[in-house]
């Protein structure tokens, strides 16, 4: 019997996936990958792994939810967790299917990265994430989530990637103190890690960007901004506050903070309508997450 719609929502955190499909188009347009339906296809496929990482995670995160987080949807009793692990195990090998069989392109045929990207996202859910190497699993798939998008060469793609990795790297270090808060010093870290990466962004699009056409400098400029803007007013409250909220306020934006980050890598490769619509993506999908939780 298949669960309700709501509790299935808020199992696969249904809101945040609008952050993947900028991944892998940053990816294409970096890469220069012409195959414009193999690169759809990469878009649904990172998207089913995304959403399959999601319900993994609140299936290998079952015991502590219920004593940590007992509104989730496997503790409330609202979806089972042999349910939850068969959605996870679904969606993780519809992405694979689609991945190897939605490429037209011969000399590329076969799901490619997609195989370690899922194998990344299991490792993090099922093991590395109450590591040491969990931020760094985590950072790794987003790495491999925007790598691919890129096609064949890839060497293109490896600075926006890395630019995406390093951010995810960040909120999923803050992340690990989500239920007791992140502490002056972590949040003060937090706040450095921020200017960091949006000063390696602006360096980026401004020495590789590919066009100077006004409105595509204006996008990447403006994209930056926003990123800067919204990580380091939730990294200001992280420091102020101090206490769990705070913690998941600075992980809630910075899920969808990825998101100007990759407007702006779009814009500099002259993709300003991709570029645009991924931040109104941004503004529609961090609405949607104020009423379904993404942490």
């Amino acid at each position: 019997m298949m669960p309700a719609a709501g509790p299935l929502i808020r199992l696969v955190r249904l809101p945040s996936v609008v952050t993947v499909p900028g991944d892998v188009l940053t990816g294409a347009a970096w890469g220069q990958d012409p195959k414009a339906a193999g690169t759809t296809a990469r878009v649904a496929s990172s998207a089913l792994a995304y959403l399959g990482g999601m319900a993994l995670n609140d299936w290998a995160d079952r015991e502590e939810d219920a004593r940590e987080r007992p509104g989730r949807p496997i503790p409330a009793g609202e979806i089972g967790p042999e349910t939850a692990l068969a959605v996870a195990v679904g969606l993780s090998l519809a992405a694979l299917a689609l991945a190897a069989g939605g490429d037209r392109d011969p000399d590329r045929r076969g799901p490619g990265l997609t195989v370690p990207l899922v194998a990344t996202v299991w490792a993090y859910d099922l093991y590395a994430k109450h590591t040491p190497t969990g931020p760094w699993t985590m950072a790794l798939a987003r790495t491999l989530d925007v790598l691919v998008g890129a096609g064949r060469p890839r060497r293109g793609a490896l600075a926006p990637a890395g630019l995406i990795g390093a951010h995810t790297l960040l909120i999923t270090i803050v992340s690990r103190r989500e239920a007791h808060g992140a502490g002056r010093q972590l949040a003060a870290g937090a706040l450095a890690g921020v200017a960091i990466t949006a000063g390696a962004a602006f360096g980026l699009v401004r020495r590789q960007g590919s066009t100077d056409r006004r409105v595509d400098r204006g996008l990447q400029i403006g994209a930056v901004a926003i990123y800067a803007s919204i990580m380091t007013r939730a990294g200001i409250g992280a420091l102020r506050d101090g206490d769990a909220a705070s913690a998941q306020r600075f992980v809630g934006a910075g899920v969808f903070a990825n998101m100007p980050l990759q407007a702006a890598m779009l814009a500099a490769r002259g993709r300003a309508v991709t570029a645009a619509a991924t931040l109104v993506a941004w503004h529609v999908g961090r609405r949607a997450g104020r009423k379904v939780a993404v942490t």
